[in-house]
């Protein structure tokens, strides 16, 4: 057993992790990261990046067939295999050497092994071989142990060895049919990659496509998902699933249809990987989400910090937004504050000061990489009436701009704004259609700075390019 002290120890090393560990050691504090997979965590190996590289190739080629001249020299279908190859290339072929040689560089010493706090400020880390190590933070301990899939208590689900978002990530073939549980992001996504990859897909959406977004969004994605040949049952529910001996999956719906398959994607949502990393030892409940305060230290049953402040937690596990940007965001926050807190420096947290994370609440980003793509900041007009806002909706179709008709034949879209009638400021925008995602930056800054719409009547978009739908929506406003 050795024991080393550091001002701060981070447990976890994916994409919230590193970033907590690089703040606090640009700020002059001493940090260490323990990590029990690989660094880089789920968004390098199982998510974000292999992911998008499964539904990159089928994207393009969408996007080529929808312009003539380009649909003419398109001859054949997906190379599956060349597919997979650069999934594997872009997932580092999960292997972490680069991301841990990172670390050394910044000087955030990497502990290999499983984190438990063991007490305040203290967190033992058991390596492969069973040897313990003890770290000792002197400022704070920062949890970003992040999520994983959640597997609901269907009838021999978890004996039919389903898919999680792991499993669908890191394949190395594709099954001839593929039935996916769930509607919402990874749902759809992956509905769109193995489709385009020639499964045959049934979608089990009990609580509809991409329910948290506005309707019409997953209306547009439920329909083009159903164009691609994917069987959408809007409400169905499986209550039994088996595997047989030859590798088959029955799933038995709650009319008693029966939907056979070779494998099966659990996505219905994530849990927090906090099980066993000694919460109960400082007084909190194992396996639960963290409660955070603005500045994201961890906070007991009665709202308040832990004795002396010092545990902290960022990213999926607080369970504020389950997203990596949103997590590196929150990072930078929390390695800010912990360092300000070091040093006895002002606190800023006010809204949107510099320690708190304010973005989590009123403008956060997101992509879902369907065909189409859906892009939205904000609030949906459904969540800005039950926050009490006096909103007007603008609505327009991306189809009648000529930057869309430019941009692919039989373009088909939607945008709409949010606008809060009191401070007539945008607080929340979605966009459907294709490669509406490099379009969301200017929606965000627009919710993130308040931006007045008599200003933005001033932000003049280029033509012919698709964001002229700014102009046309503000056009709309005016009328």
């Amino acid at each position: 057993m050795s024991t080393h002290t550091y001002d701060v120890v981070v447990i976890g090393a994916g994409p919230v992790g590193e970033n907590v560990a690089d703040r606090v050691a640009q700020g002059g504090l001493s940090a260490a990261v323990v990590e029990r997979e690989l660094v880089g965590g789920e968004c390098s190996y199982w998510a974000c990046m292999p992911t998008k590289a499964l539904l990159r190739g089928g994207a393009a080629l969408r996007a080529a067939r929808q312009v003539p001249g380009a649909r003419e020299a398109v001859t054949g279908d997906l190379d599956v295999v060349a597919v997979l190859r650069r999934r594997d290339s872009l997932a580092s072929h999960w292997k972490d050497d680069g991301q841990a040689a990172w670390l050394e560089q910044v000087g955030v010493p990497l502990y290999r092994g499983h984190g438990r706090i063991s007490s305040a400020r203290v967190v033992e880390v058991t390596g492969e071989d069973g040897t313990t190590t003890t770290l000792n933070a002197r400022c704070a301990v920062v949890v970003a142990t992040g999520s994983g899939a959640l597997v609901p208590d269907v009838e021999g689900l978890r004996r039919a060895r389903p898919w999680t978002s792991r499993e669908a990530a890191a394949t190395s073939a594709v099954p001839g049919r593929l039935a996916v549980i769930g509607g919402g992001v990874v749902a759809s996504e992956m509905a769109t990659a193995f489709a385009a990859l020639g499964a045959s897909v049934t979608v089990l959406a009990r609580d509809g496509v991409l329910p948290s977004a506005e309707p019409f969004a997953g209306e547009h994605v439920v329909e083009s998902l159903r164009e691609s040949g994917v069987s959408v049952r809007l409400g169905a529910e499986a209550v039994s699933v088996k595997r047989a001996d030859d590798g088959t999956v029955s799933l038995t719906l709650t009319d008693g249809e029966q939907v056979e398959a070779d494998e099966v994607l659990v996505a219905v949502g994530r849990t927090p990987n906090t099980r066993d990393i000694g919460l109960d030892t400082v007084g909190l409940t194992p396996g639960a989400w963290l409660t955070v305060d603005d500045t994201l230290r961890v906070t007991g049953e009665d709202g308040t910090p832990l004795d002396g402040g010092w545990l902290y937690a960022a990213g999926d596990v607080n369970r504020r937004v389950l997203l990596t940007h949103q997590g590196k965001y929150q990072a930078r926050a929390v390695g800010d504050v912990i360092v300000a807190r070091a040093k006895d420096e002002p606190v800023e947290r006010g809204r949107w000061g510099r320690h708190v994370a304010t973005s989590d609440e009123r403008a956060v980003p997101q992509v879902v990489f369907t065909d189409p793509e859906v892009a939205s900041v904000g609030l949906t007009a459904a969540a800005a009436e039950a926050a009490g806002l006096r909103i007007r909706v603008v609505d327009h179709d991306l189809a009648a701009l000529a930057g869309s008709s430019l941009h692919a034949e039989g373009y088909h879209g939607r945008a709409r704004m949010v606008v809060d009638e009191d401070r007539k400021v945008i607080v929340g925008f979605t966009l459907v259609g294709p490669d509406v995602a490099e379009l969301l930056h200017a929606a965000t800054i627009a919710v993130v700075g308040e931006v007045p719409l008599d200003r933005l009547w001033h932000a003049v978009p280029a033509f012919p390019t698709v964001s002229e739908v700014w102009l046309r929506l503000l056009e709309a406003y005016g009328r």
